[in-house]
């Protein structure tokens, strides 16, 4: 016997829609025992002592409308492979619970319903309809899981606006057809949809604009493997959430209807979002990963997020299918036009993170947007591919996180725009590859990696690891401030197709190791980068589009050069000269300023010679008249003073010619006595000596009258004397002085 006092139909299948005569049972019925009192017994017990006593429906087709609206009962009703005719009406009621085990329903009218306990519609429930728990209180838990619902003309599967439920919302493995929405949804425990399926393509497949849950929000993989899939935007602006929030191994689609106006009146928004959480505040942790798929925006602005935020092995392709695994390959020679796209594949703008962002071995398709993001942990984008060819890949202005920055082995096609970024410790993108930069609206081409006005607490990592670092393009660092190393060791940067390859303008590091691994193919622009040690090779001074070099500032070489290293001066003179495009004398002062604090003073005025020797080449290239005549002075000063920075050789030149004047006027008969009252005999040395120091007057050329060849020798050496003398005593002054 049934509990309700009925046999048992053997073999009844309450979805068979053609049930027996037998099984009928009016719904009217049911309603009276309900709401009257049945003295015949079998009809009410209770599982427990001190529960609500169970009315229990069995194998039962009913008839006509279970008309419960406005009830007050005691009992718990319970439906047991029962099948409705017409949906079960149970608004304003309040019941001690509501349970439907295997049972087939035209929908449910649950407006206002007061539940004491849970409102279950137990394993093999289908719905045909819609189930509206619009404002209704449930002192239990809603348990809807492996409950099929299917709404029809375009109502929601679910209607729960505003429902308030003491316990969770179990809903694993559901499958609906039209919306679900839970709106305002104020729940105390999880709201688990794990291995769930939603669809609504055109629209909503699950609407929690606000919901409140007091435990989880899973939308992930349940315990059997079988993942949570929305056809139709997941949509959970302001929702809040007490603990974590999981789509571990989700696949979603966005909505297929067109976004409208507001999509062409507001640049940021997301005409193609699968998820949005804009505004969602999570205690815990943010799981969009192992396996988590979407070919919609996840967008999540403007959000607070307690613990971590989660990418890593997701994959999320804004390419319809054009991005297919090929394209995600590394190809420099490919010619694929995928990208770029309108949509983004990530909008996180404005949120804060309090744990890390973990986005390794991920793969995007379409822009990643992270502007003004805060990160008070590590962000880890290792081994990840983001795809959006001639746009951009990662636009991530004003960035922030409290620990390291990572994208090792990263493949980015697109740019990388971190301009503002501030990282804690180090940003670290060894072994990453660059390509296909994005353009600017007038058609110009924008930096592949842009890191102006950046802030490195440690070091910056942009060279080999395994495999080296390659940018096919511009990396912009202007003024740019990183705490200890910034290394290029082993990169490869720049392409044939853009100007620059490196722009460090104002950048201020420690230590500059810029030993590359092939010449930059593109201008390189150190102006007014400050640096206490440098490392480089000649590869990097030999970039293609020559180098920028106006009060580039360094202290000291990696690796210091000798004193008795003649070769390695000679060396890096050579390297100024194939580095730089015009003579600028900054460079060689620049040198020779760190060779004279290393104590190497005499490879210092070995720069300083070659720098002049290169400034009257240059003047002389500038005047088309006068240029053999300053080749020539350059000679001479070159040979005779070293321009002034060899005193030791105008001293030499001072002596010989001392020695070859004095023979000259000693072997000329004797002169005649300017002042025939002076008593002065003639001595051609001291003559001589007279002639080349100027100022000092020895008594003897403003005595002699000479004549002939040994005029102009005179005067000859007097001119000689005065250009010697003062290049003797400039280089004394300096050596006095220790300064240039």
């Amino acid at each position: 016997m049934a509990d309700n006092g009925e046999p048992f139909q053997i073999g009844f299948d309450p979805h068979d829609p053609h049930p027996p005569e037998s099984a009928r049972l009016a719904a009217a019925e049911v309603v009276k025992r309900v709401v009257e009192q049945d003295d015949r017994g079998g009809v009410l017990r209770r599982r427990r002592p001190n529960t609500a006593p169970v009315v229990r429906i069995a194998d039962r087709y009913l008839v006509g409308v279970l008309d419960l609206r406005g009830v007050e009962s005691p009992y718990l009703l319970e439906f047991v492979r029962c099948r409705f005719a017409e949906p079960p009406d149970v608004r304003q009621a309040r019941l001690a619970g509501v349970e439907f085990t295997d049972c087939r329903l035209p929908g449910l009218l649950g407006r206002n319903l007061s539940s004491d306990n849970d409102v279950r519609f137990g394993a093999g429930t289908v719905v045909a309809g819609t189930v509206d728990l619009t404002d209704a209180q449930v002192r239990g838990s809603l348990v809807l899981s492996d409950t099929r619902i299917a709404a029809t003309e375009d109502r929601p599967a679910l209607h729960a606006d505003r429902l308030q439920l003491a316990g969770a919302l179990l809903a694993a493995r559901l499958e609906t057809t039209g919306e679900v929405r839970i709106p305002g949804l104020r729940c105390g425990g999880n709201v688990d949809f794990a291995g769930a399926l939603l669809r609504n393509p055109r629209g909503f497949a699950l609407n929690g604009n606000g919901l409140h849950t007091g435990g989880n929000l899973r939308l992930d993989t349940d315990a059997t493997g079988t993942p949570f899939r929305a056809l139709g935007q997941v949509f959970l602006p302001s929702a809040k959430v007490e603990s974590d929030f999981s789509m571990r191994g989700a696949t979603i689609q966005p909505r297929t209807e067109p976004a409208g106006q507001l999509a062409l009146d507001d640049p940021f928004f997301d005409a193609n979002a699968a998820l949005i959480a804009d505004r969602s505040k999570v205690e815990g942790n943010v799981n969009l990963d192992r396996g988590f798929a979407s070919t919609g925006t996840v967008r999540i602005v403007n959000a607070s997020i307690g613990g971590a935020l989660r990418f890593n092995h997701a994959t999320i392709d804004l390419s319809a299918g054009a991005d297919h695994r090929d394209l995600f390959e590394e190809r420099f020679d490919s010619r694929a036009q995928a990208g770029p796209y309108p949509d983004r594949a990530v909008h996180l703008d404005g949120t804060d993170i309090r744990g890390g962002l973990d986005a390794r071995d991920a793969r995007f398709a379409g822009q990643v947007r992270i502007v003004d993001v805060a990160v008070q942990g590590t962000a880890l984008f290792d081994n990840s591919v983001f795809s959006n060819r001639d746009g951009d890949a990662i636009e991530g202005r004003r960035f922030s996180c409290g620990g390291n920055l990572n994208g090792r082995s990263l493949l980015v096609f697109g740019s990388v725009l971190l301009p503002g970024v501030k990282v804690g410790a180090n940003l670290d993108l060894r072994g990453s590859r660059l390509l296909r930069p994005g353009h600017h609206p007038d058609g110009t081409t924008k930096p592949l990696l842009d890191l102006r006005v950046a802030q490195v607490g440690r070091d910056l990592h942009c060279g080999g690891s395994g495999r080296p670092f390659a940018a096919a393009g511009e990396i912009r660092m202007r003024r740019a401030e990183i705490g200890r190393t910034t290394t290029f060791n082993g990169a490869e940067i720049g392409s044939g197709s853009t100007r620059v390859a490196l722009n460090a303008f104002g950048v201020r590091t420690q230590e500059l190791h810029v030993l590359v691994a092939k010449p930059p193919r593109g201008r390189v622009d150190l102006r007014h980068l400050r640096c206490a040690t440098l490392a480089d090779d000649e590869k990097f001074w030999r970039a293609e589009g020559r180098m920028d070099l106006e009060d580039f500032r360094y202290d000291s070489l990696a690796d210091p050069v000798g004193l008795q290293d003649d070769d390695r001066v000679a060396q890096r003179l050579a390297w100024l000269r194939a580095g730089m495009r015009s003579y600028r004398p900054g460079p060689y002062d620049q040198l020779a300023t760190m060779l004279r604090a290393a104590g190497n003073e005499e490879h210092a005025a070995n720069v300083l010679v070659e720098k002049q020797r290169l400034r009257y080449r240059a003047l002389a290239a500038g005047s088309r008249f006068l240029g053999p005549g300053v080749l020539l002075w350059s000679w001479l000063q070159r040979l005779m003073v070293g321009y002034g920075y060899r005193p030791a050789r105008a001293l030499v030149w001072l002596i010989a010619f001392l020695v070859l004047g004095a023979v000259w006027f000693g072997l000329q008969p004797d002169p005649v006595k300017g002042n025939r009252d002076d008593q002065i005999f003639w001595n051609p040395v001291v003559y001589t000596l007279d002639l080349l120091v100027p100022i000092v007057d020895f008594g003897q050329k403003n005595r002699w009258a000479v004549s002939g060849a040994s005029q102009w020798i005179s005067l000859v050496l007097v001119a000689l004397g005065w250009v010697l003398a003062t290049t003797v005593a400039a280089g004394l002054t300096r050596m006095l002085r220790r300064t240039t």
